[in-house]
């Protein structure tokens, strides 16, 4: 028997219709709004904020700002000059302030956001929307899977926006964690053998000078087998064969992956590969059921577009998601793209509310 797909129809909207539909749906809304969004350097932090602020009545905000050890103080500037323009586009403005890694270099930060947000009563609220455009997966992914869950219970609508920009995530370069953790909240890679092993496929989205932290990744989870995800289409037509040359050794070598267990997922697409990643799951089900079963292992970098649908597969299905937090950020701000958000493109996608019966 396969599964059923939880968001099969699902309701989304491509860059090119988020402004219609935030016009419509939220300026038409009479009820309170919460944006939940964060409050950092990266300049795409306002976007989602700027959008809502022009659909009618302003919502309020609870804004995240991920604290790292030792941060550069041209960083910290600007995610003071982003808070200042995220105030006036709330209601009433909330800031937590979150340790991403407690004092013995432990990874924390997930775990601290759910500790904060149980102090928030969230009921008065019909929609809650949560901007993803500049939170690290450390603090999303558990983000909306504590939403969802209390959506479960309250039947609110919950929102996911995204704003992809590709060139600017190319100039912004993590300091990483020495070494790889599984994402709060998720499903660890141990927790599902014990007398028995499970086949372990491991899906690593590519993405520009990711390779040491795929490599930590690769290092902590050892999958039986790799299927690499390569962003194509994309917005930058040559990026699939950068991608390719810049991990011929490890495709090759290192994940012995054959050019049929690539996967290409659409940049712009999430629902695509979240689509692949069940159908994925389906099959292996089916083909190692008797051979003690067969587990998938996330690893999203890169695009915020596929990350959507990563999260979404892990969410349905309960599914490990591994990364490299980020101790802190090198960022070549001259050659950053203008923070006018010109060559950016925002998308939505409706995870649960009134639109689903």
């Amino acid at each position: 028997m396969i599964p059923t797909i939880r968001w099969q129809p699902c309701v989304s909207h491509r860059p090119d219709e988020i402004e219609n539909f935030a016009t419509s749906y939220f300026g038409s809304l009479k009820s309170k709004i919460l944006l939940i969004a964060g409050a950092g350097f990266d300049p795409r932090a306002t976007s989602v904020a700027r959008l809502l602020a022009k659909c009618g009545d302003l919502p309020d905000g609870l804004f995240i700002k991920e604290e790292r050890p030792n941060p550069d103080p041209e960083l910290v500037r600007r995610a003071q000059s982003n808070l200042d323009l995220l105030s006036p586009c709330v209601q009433q403005a909330r800031l937590l302030q979150v340790d991403v890694f407690a004092s013995d270099g432990a990874v924390v930060g997930g775990r601290s956001v759910l500790k904060e947000l149980d102090a928030i009563d969230l009921t008065p609220y019909s929609d809650i929307v949560i901007d993803s455009s500049a939170l690290s997966i450390g603090i999303t992914f558990p983000l909306v899977k504590y939403i969802l869950g209390h959506s479960d219970q309250t039947k609110q609508n919950v929102h996911l926006f995204a704003c992809d920009w590709p060139t600017l995530d190319r100039v912004i370069q993590p300091q990483l964690a020495d070494r790889a953790s599984n994402v709060h909240g998720f499903r660890k890679v141990t927790e599902l053998y014990s007398a028995v092993s499970v086949a372990r496929l491991w899906l690593p989205q590519l993405a520009p000078s990711g390779g040491q932290a795929l490599q930590r990744i690769f290092d902590e989870v050892l999958p039986s087998d790799t299927c690499p995800i390569l962003p194509f289409p994309s917005v930058d037509p040559k990026l699939a064969d950068r991608l390719l040359a810049e991990y011929l050794q490890e495709l090759e070598s290192t994940w012995s992956v054959d050019t049929g267990s690539i996967i290409f997922a659409d940049e712009n697409d999430p629902l695509g590969l979240y689509r692949t990643i069940l159908r994925i799951d389906d099959e292996r089900r089916l083909a190692f059921e008797a051979l003690g079963g067969s587990l998938l292992i996330l690893s999203p970098l890169g695009s915020k577009m596929l990350a959507i649908g990563a999260l979404m597969a892990a969410l349905e299905r309960d599914l490990p998601v591994y990364y490299v937090e980020a101790r802190g950020y090198d960022v070549d701000w001259k050659t950053a793209p203008n923070a006018d958000l010109k060559n950016s493109s925002i998308r939505h996608v409706w995870l649960a509310g009134d639109v689903y019966v």
